[in-house]
């Protein structure tokens, strides 16, 4: 059975996650993929002498990376031929392409395992804390992305269709979605990652069909941090609640708040928020 054709997608997320593992540790091989149909369906490579790993699929329960999946923890073999605490499976796949040190990083959605990257060495390589680090934020990273796309798709696909407007109920799913994903992206150091994360926040926004900005509110600007916290107020969060969603202290989400109602001018936050929606800077 082929991939879904959810996964296309998906695959260009697994292709940018692998190939920022390759640049961001010391392994020389890189691969990962997604999991579907009870397997991981290995889509991108970097770095291989070979072409042995190419349509590798990976069973769950089954070899190093099958592991990970089930376990949902990180898994390594410093000596992949000699291994007695995993199926040898792929020994044609992996030993073909002369792998030595193989660590394998679970990708993780919701605490379920949605694929796995994995590190290759053609060496003996040990995998301390400084190693596995830049594997964990890569693996991290996809899975957040993973997390917003799953959730924006579940929005979307719950709207009516062929409504000329949105009902208030859509209007107020829409603009918690959006603060939820602002809050996620604000924890995401990755600015290739933020960058696609804002595409989907525009995405989201554009949902509510207000007009575009002109006039005065044209000259209207606030930061992403007022945006962020405007958003979170704007679906009723307390400033405490705030906070800990954007991973901040109380008295900066009220200096930021300050700031926004100053450039809004506006004397409260529930004031704030309807002219920042006038004015097209939340849906």
């Amino acid at each position: 059975m082929g991939a879904p054709t959810l996964l296309r997608d998906d695959a260009t997320l697994v292709s940018h996650a692998v190939t920022e593992l390759a640049r961001r540790t010391h392994f020389p091989l890189a691969f990962g993929g997604l999991e579907h149909d009870g397997a991981v369906h290995v889509s991108t490579i970097v770095g291989a002498r070979t072409r042995s790993i190419e349509g590798l699929v990976v069973r769950a329960e089954r070899g190093l990376g099958g592991r990970a999946l089930v376990e949902r923890r990180p898994r390594m073999t410093l000596d992949y031929r000699t291994a007695r605490s995993i199926t040898h499976d792929y020994d044609r796949a992996i030993l073909g392409e002369g792998i030595a040190t193989l660590f394998a990083v679970p990708v993780l959605v919701r605490g379920h395992a949605r694929g796995v990257l994995y590190c290759g060495s053609w060496a003996q390589a040990p995998v301390g804390e400084l190693e596995a680090r830049p594997a964990f934020d890569v693996a991290g990273e996809l899975g957040t992305e993973l997390r917003v796309r799953e959730e924006v798709d579940r929005r979307l696909s719950s709207m009516p269709v062929g409504d000329t407007g949105l009902s208030v109920g859509v209007r107020e799913e829409i603009r918690e979605s959006y603060a939820q994903l602002r809050s996620i992206a604000a924890t995401v150091g990755d600015d290739d990652v933020r960058r696609r994360l804002e595409e989907l926040e525009s995405r989201l926004a554009a949902l509510t069909g207000d007009a575009p900005r002109s006039g005065e509110d044209a000259d209207i600007h606030l930061s992403r941090r007022e945006i962020d916290v405007l958003a979170c107020a704007a679906v009723g969060s307390t400033n405490g609640e705030i906070a800990a969603s954007l991973h901040l202290r109380e008295t900066t989400v009220k200096s930021y708040l300050a700031s926004a109602m100053a450039k809004l001018d506006a004397s409260t936050r529930h004031a704030a928020v309807a002219r920042a929606r006038r004015a097209g800077l939340l849906p």
